[in-house]
């Protein structure tokens, strides 16, 4: 427990200035937390990190990731979905050119990887971009759905939510996490408004609180399916970087869909 309090105060330390500071401090930081990410499932998978298909899924990644801002500056007009599609191909020839030791399946999982990853930390730069209020209410969001879930389960739960996936997570404390998420947002709304006003932001909270929890049960689903307790060790106590943005990267992209941001 130590270990995992010391690991959660260095990384609040490092990652809430670079979120205040924005632009490209904040930006690259997200892109080498995300590289991390992806290479966490290819080890899962044990797709050889340095290969010809980890290094195609890689420049996907960085691709989708790539800010509207950047995109803006540099000229850029070549759709991401026309990249997707050419990395599709790509892998697919990879799979002709080495008879099969790199499957279709290995390359329906780095496809996949690199849309879930990628897009989800794409999101994170662009609700970054739309206001920093939208980053810390996100952040409040999780962290209370995280405590709430652990304190109501450990107290209250008796029903299982998914034994097969998590057989620590109780029904009672999924509640408990949207519950403690929405009064955590009233009061958030209430010392800094956000524009939708507080009816519409509890109603959000609710839905990004229950889709929050389950990114972190598709993340809890890979690690079983694939015999691993953590999807790495680079942050002592708390596994790897999956293991910690699992839940956000799962609720940015449905704030920007609903247009809750901006």
């Amino acid at each position: 427990m130590k270990q995992r309090v010391i690991t959660a105060i260095v990384g609040v330390l490092i990652f809430l200035p670079l979120v205040i500071l924005g632009g490209y401090p904040f930006q690259i930081f997200v892109y080498l937390i995300a590289s991390i990410g992806i290479f966490e499932l290819m080890r899962m998978k044990r797709i050889a990190r340095y290969s010809i298909p980890s290094l195609l899924t890689l420049l996907l990644l960085w691709a989708l990731m790539f800010p509207t801002d950047w995109s803006a500056e540099l000229g850029i007009i070549v759709p991401k979905s026309e990249l997707t599609l050419f990395t599709v191909l790509l892998l697919l020839s990879y799979t002709v050119l080495v008879k099969n030791r790199f499957t279709f399946d290995d390359a329906g999982f780095l496809l996949l990887s690199a849309i879930y990853v990628g897009m989800g930390f794409h999101y994170l730069i662009e609700t970054q971009d739309a206001g920093l209020e939208y980053v810390f209410y996100s952040l409040f969001v999780i962290w209370a759905t995280d405590t709430g879930a652990y304190f109501f389960g450990r107290t209250f739960g008796k029903r299982k939510l998914w034994p097969k996936i998590s057989p620590k997570k109780t029904i009672e404390g999924a509640l408990g996490g949207v519950i403690l998420a929405c009064i955590v947002a009233f009061v958030f709304q209430i010392v800094y408004p956000l524009p939708p006003g507080m009816l519409i932001v509890l109603f959000v909270t609710t839905l990004v609180s229950a889709f929050g929890q389950i990114g972190d049960l598709v993340e809890s689903a890979f690690k079983r399916h694939y015999a691993v307790k953590d999807s790495g060790n680079i942050l002592p106590g708390h596994g790897g970087v999956l293991d910690r943005f699992d839940s956000l990267i799962f609720i940015l992209p449905l704030l920007h869909f609903i247009n809750f941001v901006g």
